[in-house]
């Protein structure tokens, strides 16, 4: 069944959108560019099938717009465009052709999102390449991508990036042992994302070393926190043995342990 088109009007809340009237009665709204692509102007006669093509069109449209204003605030991979075109309850049909015309336009470009994505997180989380690539599988990207474009993250600026990480947490721990301090970087590059071979290739360029004045200070400080602890349980040799394993454990030399129990015993006026 044919109908004419009887009147065109501009709606009030969105000028680039119409309103159709067929055969005197509101028959369907359309984008401005579909409005256009058709042709449909006062006195134009349509069958029922090309509505139908029109209606399709015209979704596709809305949810190429609704694409193009979620891309306006940041890059996006094609699976986040995706799901947000389902959270607006778009059909599957009408996405697919929404997200081969932002490809074909150049708005949507997974491999060019990556590289981004990947530059981006390097400067500013400086994340490590486990942890990137955690991001673009959550961002769905595909596997063979993902781990093209992580290739071109080397193990020179991976070491450099992961060293400037190192560096912060040697400033900041600067009363902690060597030990701790170590052990404090491996723990936060592997949090980051990066290998243990990266981890060891950056802790052996570091200078840990610490002066006399240095292991005092820093004895006075962990050794009394492990006497405490240790002197609600235990008394005389146990006493010694546990706070000595504890500091031990901690990196603290044999000599500089043994000289803080001695001090103590003499403190404490005890005797082993």
């Amino acid at each position: 069944m044919s109908r004419v088109i009887t009147k065109i009007s501009a709606q009030k809340r969105n000028q680039e959108r119409y309103n159709i009237f067929l055969n005197e009665e509101y028959a369907f709204s359309v984008d401005e560019g579909i409005l256009i692509q058709y042709g449909l102007t006062k006195g134009k006669v349509l069958d029922s099938l090309t509505v139908e093509e029109i209606a399709f069109d015209d979704e596709i449209q809305r949810a190429f717009n609704r694409s193009l204003s979620y891309l306006s605030y940041q890059m996006r991979s094609e699976h986040e465009v995706r799901q947000k075109l389902k959270g607006l309850e778009f059909g599957d049909a009408v996405i697919q052709e929404a997200l081969q015309k932002l490809k074909k336009l150049g708005f949507l470009n997974d491999e060019s999102y990556s590289r981004a994505l990947v530059e981006t997180k390097k400067k500013t989380a400086k994340k490590g390449p486990r942890a990137i690539k955690m991001d673009l599988k959550k961002r769905g990207i595909e596997e063979n991508l993902q781990q093209r474009v992580l290739d071109e993250f080397s193990e020179d600026e991976q070491a450099k990036i992961a060293k400037q990480l190192a560096e912060k947490v040697v400033r900041s721990e600067h009363r902690k042992t060597p030990v701790q301090i170590k052990q404090k970087i491996q723990d936060l590059l592997l949090r980051k994302g990066y290998s243990y071979s990266i981890c060891e290739r950056v802790i052996e360029q570091l200078d840990l070393s610490k002066e006399d004045e240095e292991w005092q200070d820093m004895i006075e400080l962990q050794g009394e926190k492990a006497w405490k602890k240790y002197a609600l349980k235990y008394t005389g040799y146990e006493l010694h043995m546990r706070v000595k394993q504890a500091l031990y454990q901690k990196g603290f030399p044999a000599d500089v342990i043994d000289d803080f129990i001695e001090q103590k015993e003499q403190d404490n006026g005890e005797e082993i």
